[in-house]
């Protein structure tokens, strides 16, 4: 049964399918609906709880071994399946149909997975996924929907905003959903009870020091490492996620590529700026970025943010923080060998 993320929450409430299966690219939406099961779930008794990351040396036997173990804490569990973007082979998709041919009633199994393709859902086991359970397919937030995107996560949290703080946070955060709501967090506690103006969110960003992602950047493109670490860790300890972060570094490295290859090409720096949407004081910034950092250092920096989503999917082991950091200061023109000089 395929719902919308919306459908979820009254689904859960009429009954319990066997299996959840939650796919796509938005992060937030997506962790948001996982939530929802596994809070359903605890509620109606499955006190326990078991992850398995799937990458290419997973045994997809343990599944079938996991569902029929006996727990002696718990008579009830949830299975999380983090799938990822691994793709299932003619066996593992045959066990996986062998547990939905016959699921226990003491298990629930939630599989997780990044967008699905077309030659997927033509699968037995997505075919029986959806034929056992339920398939909530989420689907980015298109530029036209952002608005009136926002403006809903504004009234679940008693936010007003006027129609141009609408239009200058879509400008902002353009597209990521987990930039917004922590923008729409923020806002909310600094403005009760009152119409927030695009004046009221350009002040925002300054009432709060620039310890946010833009200041991060800000601080990375201007070659300030001292200031870019420092800002790194508010950050953590603020509790940002580390995709918020991610997405900032990563859209920063890929328009200093992208000025580079124009002016290699002998396109003007007006012009690619034009097409990068690079405003304002920002434009002598990403200029002396681009002059400073070499081709090789922003693929690696690239790379690593990578390794950063690989390692917040649960799909690699690793510190996120840790190279979160090492692209940041290289952004700045510091390596990360340099932290001690840095921070001293």
């Amino acid at each position: 049964m395929k719902l919308r993320p919306e459908q979820l929450s009254s689904q859960l409430k009429k009954s319990l399918s066997p299996v959840y299966l939650i796919t796509g690219d938005e992060p937030l939406i997506s962790e948001e609906c996982s939530d929802l099961v596994r809070i359903n779930l605890q509620q109606q008794g499955f006190s326990e709880r078991e992850v398995l990351h799937v990458d290419a040396k997973f045994s997809w036997e343990y599944l079938l071994e996991c569902a029929n173990a006996l727990s002696l804490f718990a008579e009830k569990k949830i299975i999380e399946l983090r799938l990822g973007s691994q793709k299932l082979n003619k066996k593992s998709s045959e066990i996986l149909q062998s547990y939905l041919a016959n699921p226990s009633p003491d298990n629930i199994l939630l599989i997780t997975a990044d967008k699905i393709d077309g030659n997927a859902k033509k699968s037995a086991w997505f075919k029986a996924v959806d034929k056992s359970g339920v398939v909530v397919e989420i689907w980015p937030v298109e530029a036209e929907q952002l608005p009136n995107w926002i403006r809903q996560r504004a009234a679940q949290i008693e936010l007003q905003l006027d129609e141009e703080a609408i239009q200058l946070l879509c400008d902002r955060i353009e597209g990521n959903l987990l930039a917004a709501k922590q923008e729409l967090s923020k806002l909310s506690l600094l403005f009760p009870r009152q119409v927030v103006t695009a004046d009221d969110v350009i002040d925002s960003v300054s009432d709060s020091s620039r310890y946010d992602i833009y200041g991060l950047t800000d601080a990375a493109l201007n070659g300030q490492a001292p200031r870019c670490y420092k800002i790194l860790q508010v950050l953590k300890q603020d509790g940002t996620e580390p995709p918020i972060i991610l997405w900032a570094l990563s859209k920063e490295l890929r328009t200093l590529a992208a000025i580079q290859q124009a002016q290699q090409n002998g396109q003007s720096f007006d012009a690619v700026c034009q097409r990068e949407r690079i405003w304002g004081k920002r434009k002598p910034l990403a200029r002396k970025a681009a002059q400073r950092l070499s081709t090789q250092q922003i693929n690696t920096a690239l790379k690593q943010c990578a390794e950063v989503d690989k390692t917040v999917k649960g799909m690699a082991i690793g510190d996120a923080w840790l190279l979160l950091s090492s692209i940041a200061l290289t952004l700045a023109g510091q390596p990360l060998d340099h932290l001690n000089t840095i921070t001293s």
